[in-house]
């Protein structure tokens, strides 16, 4: 295998493409699935410009095209705007090998694209094993505050206070 050569640890295949090429592919896939029409020309590069918001038009196109990589910083941005994960855009973009960091070895921890469960604050304090009666009320009390609270931003965001 060549050092420009890519094995996927997924698939213990070799890509001979280049980075750029690998990561361009993968970002028009997952672009094309999150509803962006990214045919040269048709609108969706630049609706996909405003949704990374850190990128020029044109090293968008350049990226989508497999010519250019972004700047690692940019790609968390990037997997937001085509609802990805961030982990397969770094090992597509060679900035971390498949190895380094495994497919489903992130812990539980939630990439940008990940629904979570819905959890009560109660079956959180279960998970976390808070079992003090003082301790588990304060956090449960608090984390209904928050999330009432965060309802509330929401629906003045919306416009709609007042309106349930």
């Amino acid at each position: 295998m060549r050092s420009t050569d890519h094995k996927s640890p997924e698939t213990d295949e070799v890509d001979t493409r280049t980075p750029a090429q690998r990561l361009g592919a993968l970002v028009t896939e997952l672009a094309t699935k999150a509803g962006y029409d990214v045919t040269s020309g048709s609108g969706g590069r630049a609706a996909l410009v405003r949704a990374i918001g850190s990128m020029s038009q044109s090293a968008v196109s350049r990226m989508l095209e497999g010519k250019t990589l972004p700047m690692p910083n940019q790609l968390e941005a990037i997997a937001r705007a085509v609802h990805g994960d961030v982990r397969d855009l770094l090992v597509a973009s060679g900035v971390i090998s498949g190895h380094s960091w495994p497919k489903n070895a992130n812990g539980g921890v939630l990439s940008s694209n990940s629904q979570p469960t819905r959890l009560t604050p109660e079956e959180a304090a279960d998970l976390w094993g808070i079992t003090d009666v003082g301790v588990r009320g304060m956090l449960v009390e608090s984390v209904n505050t928050a999330i009432r609270l965060q309802n509330e931003a929401d629906s003045r965001a919306r416009g709609d206070a007042g309106r349930r």
